[in-house]
């Protein structure tokens, strides 16, 4: 039995604990160095290979700060990589190909960011030997006879160029300056600048400087500035991020237009429907974040998104996850009667600077989860803001209901360095004890761990669990969600869809969802506000109508159209101009339709 043994530097403090994971290791009390500490070092370090997988030290661990995992011995034989002792360990990797484009689907911290930097050529695997890590000769013999030979071979001999569009791109403006025009014309090697500045709709933005772009526009002036470059391997991470739906799908045109070009291209993304219209094949990623990842083998991609709804990968007889994710095959309109009105709002406008919205007569029910889509600004949080009484409208007004709101605003930018747990008691000193919130919101979003870390010192996507956690938290009769789901991965997204469900039926309260996953979007809404107009320019709010009605406008506007799948329910996205997606623009069902594409079309 192999061991896995994490221990966070950030959370370990032996000098406040009175090294209790060595004082009651057992081990170390028979006199074995299982645990080794002295004041030089930042932490203890534990020994692996001395460890029984007793698990007192994790539990005498007063910060949390160990993880100690049993794994079979035979999974030591395919490690890839470890950064150093009692650190996340990666087992295989993903397998591109050229012509392709392979898709990335799984957990934050289970190793997609750290297979990227290793095939971009960012890092050498050194096959867990953190130590004595191995040469190229070492690492070819090892992959001999693999897929991934050839693929490193040329990366090793330097015949491979890599590009890279990084998951965090809000730091770029700080390395890089000038107007977006000036940016990407030094960096055109392909002399293709024209014509993705027309599939990426760059020219309301192109004579910007980089310093006054908003989160969607530096996506899109990042992805541009892969794709106009001359490389062999095309690596994006997370490029749907900020973007909305018409966007998304523009720019996965574009990435499926540089693997026709026989280049290998590496996507990792978290919008299931995205990386299913992108992909040709899937690699998984399960484990244990931040403790250890495996990366299955390739899948097509309907099946390997399949296998990640349902947790159990039948070719390797392993079962990832206790539970399965399914979808309503056809969700049937709700009927909301007049004596359940939440609220009404009339129609009201609202300018702010050369930008109008014109928000069209509506109400909300009690139990009613309204899902609010549309393009990049045309006002959907200009309309939340209204609604949240933030700002008030030119034109209008919206009269007082005295109904209690709770609001998660777009943009999560921690102003305390309080920890969620001093938040939580703030709102409610019993609200750790509330077993329904518990069960529901804190364990599904797993702000465990997060509880006693300063709220300044958290990542984007703990930011965004923590931001849903405490928003869900308060006792609220309408709760406002600006894009709750932005930087989080696919478990996670899922989990907070049913997480504001579960609040609003056991509540019998209301809520607005801010949502461009469409996946996300299927699962938690009842109805859906389809917001049209010039963006930046203008926008309407059209009144709530039911989710397929809704969906179908929407999905026109777009240009594309979904189908169900047969086995998980999930809404899958069409390819352009397949017998399916013109016979449903034909009959008007842009949503979906009975006729799934596998009976027509295959996978």
């Amino acid at each position: 039995m192999a061991r896995v043994v994490v221990l966070d530097g950030d959370f370990c403090k032996p000098g406040e604990c009175s090294k209790e994971c060595i004082r009651f290791c057992p081990i170390v009390r028979t006199g074995s160095e299982a645990i080794k500490y002295d004041p030089s070092m930042d932490k203890p370090i534990v020994a692996e290979t001395l460890c029984t997988g007793c698990g007192i030290c994790v539990k005498k661990c007063p910060f949390e700060a160990l993880k100690v995992v049993n794994l079979p011995d035979e999974l030591e034989e395919i490690c890839v990589h470890r950064y150093g002792p009692n650190t996340f360990k990666l087992y295989r990797l993903p397998i591109p190909k050229e012509g392709m484009v392979l898709g990335l689907l799984g957990a934050n911290g289970a190793g997609k960011s750290t297979s990227l930097k290793i095939l971009g050529g960012e890092m050498v695997p050194n096959l867990g030997l953190y130590d004595c890590p191995p040469d190229w000769k070492a690492l070819l013999r090892h992959f001999r006879g693999s897929e991934l030979h050839e693929y490193f071979r040329k990366l090793s001999e330097k015949r491979l160029r890599v590009v890279t569009k990084p998951q965090y791109i809000d730091e770029a403006p700080q390395k890089i300056t000038g107007t977006v025009s000036e940016i990407l014309s030094r960096i055109d090697e392909r002399g293709a600048l024209g014509e993705v500045k027309s599939q990426l709709s760059l020219d309301a933005i192109f004579d910007k400087d980089i310093h006054a772009l908003s989160g969607g526009e530096l996506q899109r002036m990042a992805i541009a500035a892969v794709a106009i470059r001359d490389a062999d391997v095309y690596v994006f991470d997370e490029p749907s991020s900020y973007l909305d739906v018409y966007q998304r799908m523009a720019m996965a045109k574009l990435v499926q237009n540089l693997a026709r070009k026989s280049k290998y291209v590496i996507v990792a993304e978290h919008d299931m429907a995205v990386l299913d219209y992108i992909s040709d094949q899937i690699c998984l990623f399960y484990g244990k974040p931040g403790v250890y990842g495996i990366v299955s083998k390739p899948h097509g991609v309907r099946v390997g998104i399949n296998i990640y709804l349902n947790g159990f990968i039948p070719d390797e007889n392993i079962r990832f996850r206790d539970y399965a994710i399914s979808f309503h095959l056809s969700p049937t309109p709700n009927e909301w009667r007049s004596e359940d009105i939440m609220m009404q709002w009339p129609n009201f406008k609202k300018s702010l600077g050369d930008f109008m919205l014109e928000a069209k007569l509506g109400s909300m029910h009690r139990g009613q989860v309204i899902g609010i889509v549309g393009a990049n600004g045309t006002g959907k949080t200009t309309f939340v803001k209204t609604i949240a009484g933030i700002i008030q409208p030119s034109e209008g007004s919206i009269p007082p209901t005295g109904l209690t709101i709770s609001y998660k605003p777009q943009y999560v930018v921690p102003s305390t360095s309080k920890s969620l747990r001093e938040i939580l008691s703030s709102i409610s000193p019993d609200l750790l004890a509330d077993q329904f919130l518990l069960d529901e919101v804190y364990g599904p979003l797993d702000v465990a761990p997060l509880l006693d870390r300063p709220t300044d010192s958290l990542s984007g996507g703990e930011l965004q669990r923590i931001a849903v956690a405490v928003c869900l938290s308060r006792d609220a009769r309408i709760y406002l969600l600006d894009e709750p789901t932005a930087h989080l991965d696919v478990e996670h997204r899922l989990a907070i869809s049913k997480a504001i469900r579960k609040v609003v039926e056991k509540r019998g309260c209301s809520a607005f969802v801010v949502e461009h996953d469409i996946v996300a979007n299927d699962l938690l809404a009842d109805n859906v506000m389809v917001f049209s107009g010039d963006p930046g320019r203008s926008g309407i709010a059209n009144p709530p109508v039911n989710l397929r009605k809704g969906m179908n406008a929407f999905l026109k506007g777009v240009g594309i159209t979904f189908r169900r799948d047969p086995e998980t329910g999930r809404p899958r996205v069409n390819k352009r101009d397949s017998w399916l997606d013109r016979y449903q623009k034909e009959i008007g069902e842009f949503y979906y339709t009975e006729v799934t594409a596998d009976d027509k079309q295959g996978s």
